[in-house]
Order: structure tokens, then C-alpha cells, then sequence
């Protein structure tokens, strides 16, 4: 072992020379595995930053699993009321199992509406919500302006609007917003509010920011006469994200026939169906870059064996066997596979550093649903991704490796 490696590096320190012929495609091969890793870490980091980024918006927005009336029929604003008198929202752990696996319960209503101001009207939905709802991710959201308090006794006429809303109505913070809403049977009058914009948020996701406003869940109650122990429907917020489908499926089973639930992948089916081309994405690139740094290896130790002929020859002559000598270019090409490796380290998680610090590149919120791109560093997925690279090369390096049995001792000496 100790004369392999002895070997190895003999042949590593000689090929860096100036005057070796390997030299210049040796230090290709180390760059072609820096450049590859450099890929595959900015291609994980990008695609899984922006996959953990847009559902965790969606979810901030939706609650990871919605439970509402079987009538309702999956409508985007609340037709027929649910209790909140449930067990599974009277009782914190009545879906837990022993398990914290949900976190949180709020109960909604959403109501279709118009603000109107003298210029022009925006058609919205009012979403109702109440002294339970956690404002955990809107406060980060808020842009100007205060957040509502919908905690104490008195009907609260205070409104929070989307930057979007107010941008198209030029409506700012402190502005009252004249707001119809209509009627089930769509003849009587509408029921007119005038609220009180109190702050505005950006969520960046376009599809939320559009329509929705924020209002107390006690106006909508008292314009659709429902009684106070009556909402729209219940968001619930898990704590692990890749158990949504199990955990939405037990809910399903374990609430009153009458009510229904959906995921937040199955309310957005389009969004999460776009998550899976990431996936694809990255395999692609993951397997391009191994393939392209394979072959700059292949060649790398080709190059080297042709180089070292007449050495081989001689070790053979001196007793050496074929696997002997094989194990010496495979433990080269660890040393330069190794360092391609390091490079490839140091520069893409220095690039993925700073982006994830200082955010230089941004994207447009309206097709990525984010204002700049997302990083997903971890170091799990990192050492996968290393050791996957190493194994990987040296498994592709075993053949070509193996034109040292094919050389005879006899001619190698006389070439020399």
C-alpha cells in the first residue's frame, strides 16, 4: 500500500512539471471537476432554495391543508358555514397522535367584494379572520403601515391591503376603501363597508396578492348572518412539509363526513407539478457534469498511462502485478479528482454564500413567485454530492485503467 502511494505521488509531482506532456490535461481534468461541482452545488441550492421558498409562501398564505364544507365545492369563497365547535379545533392534539405534527388551527371566511374609489373598482376577496389567526408570516410580509388588531370586543373596521391593490386603486396607508360586497341571490343591494387601511403587505405571490385583503372575521359573519360559532373553513399548519399527503389524508379520514379537506398541492396543482421539472432540472445537470468530468478523467489517465509505458514495463519485470499498477492511477486520479473537488467546493459555496448574504441576483415575483433567488445550503446533501462525484469517477476509470494489463514488460523496456 505505502509503495502505491509512494508510486502515485511520484507520478503526481512528475506530471506537473513543465516539460510533461499530461501538464496541460491533467490541470483540464482538475478543472473540468471544479467547474462540474461548481454546477451541481449552485443547481441544488438554486432549485431546492426556490422549491422550499414557494411552498413555504403558499402554505404562510393557505395553511399547508384546508378542511371546509363538503358544498362549498372547493369555491374560493365561503358559501356554506362550518362549526367551530369541532373537537379537531376545540382540541389542539386531536390530530397529533401522540405526535406534534400539527402545529396550528385558524378559522376563515372569504367573501367576493369590489373596492371602489372615484376613479375606478377593483373586484377582491375579503378574508375574514380572527383573534386565532397567526400573523407570524404576514408581519413579514407587511411593507408599510401597522398590522390589524382583531383581538379585542369591538368590531373592527381596520383593513390590510396587498402593495398590488393599492398600486392599481392609489389607495396608501390611512385611506378608507369603499367596499361592496353582494348578496347570495346577486338582486338585493350589496352590503357596503368602509374600512380603514391600517398597513399593506407584498407576499409576492401574485395569484394571493390580486385579490385578497385582510378583514375582521366578525364583519363577514355579520354580512353573510352567521352566527359567531360559524366560519368559512379551517387552515391547518403542519410542522414537516414532506408529510403533507399522509398527514392530509388522516385528516380527511378523521373529520365528519359532511366536511371535506384539501392539501395546498391539491389547491395547486399547476405550482407543484413545476416543482417537479427542479427535480428533473437538477438530475440533468448533476448527470452531465459527472459524464463530462468522467471523461476529462478518462482521458487525463490515459494520457498518464501512456506517459508512464515504459515505467509500467519495468514493474512488471520487477514483480509487480496488473491490479498492482492499476492501483496506482486510480490512486492518482483520487488525488486529482480530490482537488478538482476542492476547488469546485471553495468556489461554488463561495458563490452560494453570497447570494444567500447579500442577494445579488433577483428575479421577477410575478413568474417565480420570489423577489430574488433562493439558496438551500445544507451539508448533508454536500458530502452526498462529493463522495457520489468520487465513487462515481473512479468507477468510470476502472476500464481504461485496464490497458495496463495489455502492456508487455518486453516492448515497454525496449521502447525505453
Amino acid at each position: 500500500m505505502n509503495f502505491e502511494f509512494f508510486i502515485a505521488s511520484r507520478i503526481v509531482r512528475t506530471s506537473e512539471g513543465k516539460n510533461s506532456i499530461s501538464s496541460p490535461i491533467i490541470k483540464i481534468a482538475i478543472s473540468a471537476i471544479a467547474l462540474g461541482m461548481v454546477m451541481i452545488l449552485i443547481a441544488i441550492a438554486t432549485g431546492k432554495g426556490l422549491q422550499e421558498r414557494i411552498r413555504q409562501k403558499i402554505a404562510s398564505l393557505n395553511g399547508h391543508i384546508q378542511i371546509f364544507n363538503y358544498d362549498t365545492n372547493h369555491s374560493e369563497v365561503s358559501i356554506v358555514p362550518i362549526s367551530t365547535e369541532e373537537d379537531f379545533y376545540t382540541q389542539p392534539d386531536f390530530f397529533n397522535q401522540g405526535e406534534n405534527r400539527v402545529i396550528h388551527i385558524q378559522s376563515v371566511i372569504t367573501k367576493g367584494g369590489i373596492i371602489r374609489t372615484e376613479k375606478t373598482f377593483e373586484g377582491i376577496i375579503a378574508k375574514g379572520i380572527g383573534m386565532d389567526y397567526d400573523w407570524k408570516y404576514m408581519k413579514s410580509y407587511l411593507k408599510e403601515g401597522k398590522i390589524p388588531n382583531y383581538s379585542t370586543d369591538t368590531l373592527s373596521n381596520e383593513v390590510l391591503i396587498s402593495e398590488y391593490i393599492a398600486n392599481r386603486l392609489e389607495l396608501s396607508v390611512g385611506d378608507t376603501c369603499n367596499t361592496l360586497f353582494l348578496r347570495e341571490d346577486n338582486i338585493s343591494i350589496p352590503n357596503q363597508r368602509n374600512f380603514t387601511i391600517c398597513g399593506i403587505y407584498s407576499s409576492g405571490f401574485q395569484q394571493f396578492d390580486a385579490s385578497y385583503i385582510l378583514v375582521d372575521i366578525r364583519q363577514l359573519q355579520k354580512i353573510n348572518k352567521w352566527k359567531a360559532n360559524q366560519t368559512g373553513f379551517f387552515e391547518v399548519f403542519i410542522k414537516d412539509f414532506d408529510q403533507m399527503n399522509s398527514i392530509g389524508e388522516y385528516i380527511y379520514n378523521h373529520i365528519p363526513p359532511e366536511y371535506d379537506s384539501q392539501t395546498i398541492a391539491q389547491k395547486y396543482p399547476t405550482i407543484f407539478d413545476w416543482f417537479h421539472t427542479f427535480d428533473l432540472n437538477i438530475i440533468i445537470i448533476i448527470s452531465i457534469m459527472v459524464i463530462v468530468g468522467g471523461v476529462n478523467m478518462i482521458t487525463a489517465i490515459l494520457v498518464l498511462i501512456l506517459e508512464r509505458t515504459p515505467m509500467i514495463g519495468m514493474l512488471k519485470a520487477l514483480g509487480a502485478s496488473n491490479w498492482t499498477i492499476r492501483k496506482i492511477f486510480l490512486y492518482n486520479a483520487v488525488y486529482l479528482i480530490g482537488l478538482g473537488l476542492l476547488w469546485g467546493n471553495l468556489i461554488g459555496i463561495s458563490l452560494l454564500l453570497i447570494q444567500y448574504f447579500f442577494s445579488p441576483l433577483k428575479l421577477d415575483p410575478s413568474i417565480y413567485y420570489v423577489s430574488e433567488v433562493p439558496i438551500y445550503l445544507h451539508l448533508g446533501y454536500i458530502i452526498i454530492v462529493n463522495i457520489g462525484i468520487l465513487i462515481t469517477c473512479l468507477l468510470m476509470l476502472l476500464v481504461p485503467s485496464y490497458i495496463v494489463s495489455r502492456i508487455s514488460p518486453i516492448k515497454a523496456i525496449k521502447f525505453e
